[in-house]
């Protein structure tokens, strides 16, 4: 065979698309569900803005503000130490002392036990005032859970502060449990009492926070924070 007819013979047995020189196929990228995820591109984080803890504020749309019972203890707590010291005192230097003048005779602290109530009322009915302190410390403590206003934490505070001054003194004091005698000290503008009655811390603390009530009530100012105010037809 000639060299002629081997080289006709070598071309057909090699395939066309080495003959042409085609450049090999180029694998195109499948596209999947893992694949088209990956491509796309992440979608931005939200911002997230964390607003600061505040105290609720009182409104008119309904919210309330924070219980006010830390106000009505501490300020109860304080009218009772007061009350009981300055009892202590006046048994220690006044029970057989005369009475000291204060400010030129407006003051004066003398020496009485009282078995009625405040500034010397109803004698002879201490049981009867030690049950009524015990129910008005039940009343207060049993209000004191729904308790929001400010104001009303002071009046209930001096009140449940000065009923404890005078309850101790019913239930520990001479001649015995729900008998005691209070202790009274403070007289105004006479050494004995004769202008106005002897009193004591407790008693103040009573009054003051029975008027801060009043005023209260008065305003239409609510324990639990609500404010009513009347409607004033045009």
């Amino acid at each position: 065979m000639s060299d002629e007819s081997k080289t006709t013979a070598k071309a057909a047995e090699t395939p066309a698309e080495e003959q042409a020189g085609a450049p090999e196929p180029v694998e195109e990228p499948q596209v999947g569900p893992e694949a088209a995820a990956e491509d796309q591109p992440e979608p931005e984080q939200a911002l997230t803005v964390s607003e600061p803890d505040s105290e609720p504020e009182f409104s008119i749309t309904g919210s309330l503000p924070e219980p006010r019972t830390t106000y009505l203890a501490v300020l109860a707590a304080g009218v009772l130490a007061l009350d009981v010291l300055t009892k202590v005192l006046s048994v220690a230097f006044l029970e057989r002392s005369e009475p000291i003048q204060l400010f030129g005779g407006i003051l004066y602290l003398t020496f009485v036990r009282n078995p009625g109530a405040a500034f010397g009322l109803a004698e002879g009915w201490t049981w009867v005032l030690a049950l009524i302190a015990i129910g008005v410390v039940g009343f207060i403590a049993w209000i004191a859970r729904n308790l929001r206003s400010t104001p009303w934490a002071v009046g209930l505070g001096l009140v449940l502060g000065g009923a404890l001054g005078n309850l101790a003194d019913r239930l520990f004091r001479a001649p015995g449990p729900m008998r005691g005698h209070v202790v009274d000290f403070l007289s105004l503008f006479d050494p004995f009492g004769q202008v106005w009655p002897v009193f004591n811390v407790a008693d103040m603390a009573i009054v003051s926070g029975g008027v801060t009530i009043i005023i209260l009530a008065l305003m239409q100012h609510d324990y639990d924070g609500t404010v009513h105010k009347e409607k004033i037809d045009a």
